[in-house]
Order: structure tokens, then C-alpha cells, then sequence
């Protein structure tokens, strides 16, 4: 099995990230506050987000959840576990980790 991060597309009047707080929600129960832009290429945003509240939760009624198979907190050590898009990004925040712990 492979991983990936919470995501999708921004709605209409919607800003970038306003669909990050409303996919994670609808993906995970987690209500978040972005933190920082990570990367942006093509229209397509990764943000770090820190999470504010409620517990982790996937709603299996929703229709545009119907292709997730699961959520769960993962090693982010174990690269082998995402997918290939997702992989450089997680190298991305990691430097980022890395860099502001010195």
C-alpha cells in the first residue's frame, strides 16, 4: 500500500488555501490552520498545516471519499511507502524540518 497526502482541487471563489482547509477536513475530520506554503507548481499547492482539533476520521457516506481506502498516521521515515508524487514533497517539508532545527 501507498500513501499520499490529503488533497484536491480548489473550488470556485475558493483560495488555495481555503481548499487545503476544507479537503483535509472532508478527507481526514481534522479542522487545520495553514502554516506555510511549501511549493506551488502549476496551480498545484502543498501547504504545512498544523492541525487544530477533532480526531482522525474518514467519512465513508461521502461520496468523494468513496476512493480513499484508509487514513492513518505513517512513518514519514519510510519513503518506500508513498507514492511518487508525494515523495518529494515529504523530502521538501523534511528539509524544511531539518533546516529550521539546525
Amino acid at each position: 500500500m501507498v500513501w499520499n497526502f490529503p488533497g484536491g482541487g480548489v473550488k470556485e471563489n475558493e483560495t488555495p488555501e481555503q481548499g487545503c482547509v476544507r479537503e483535509v477536513k472532508e478527507e481526514t475530520g481534522y479542522d487545520v490552520q495553514t502554516t506555510k506554503l511549501l511549493h506551488e507548481e502549476n496551480f498545484k499547492y502543498t501547504y504545512v498545516a498544523e492541525i487544530m482539533d477533532e480526531e482522525l476520521f474518514l467519512d465513508r457516506e461521502k461520496e468523494y471519499n468513496k476512493d480513499i481506502l484508509e487514513t492513518a498516521w505513517v512513518d514519514l521515515c519510510n519513503f518506500d511507502s508513498f507514492d511518487s508524487f508525494t515523495n518529494p514533497l515529504l523530502q521538501l517539508y523534511l528539509n524544511e524540518i531539518e533546516l529550521k532545527n539546525g
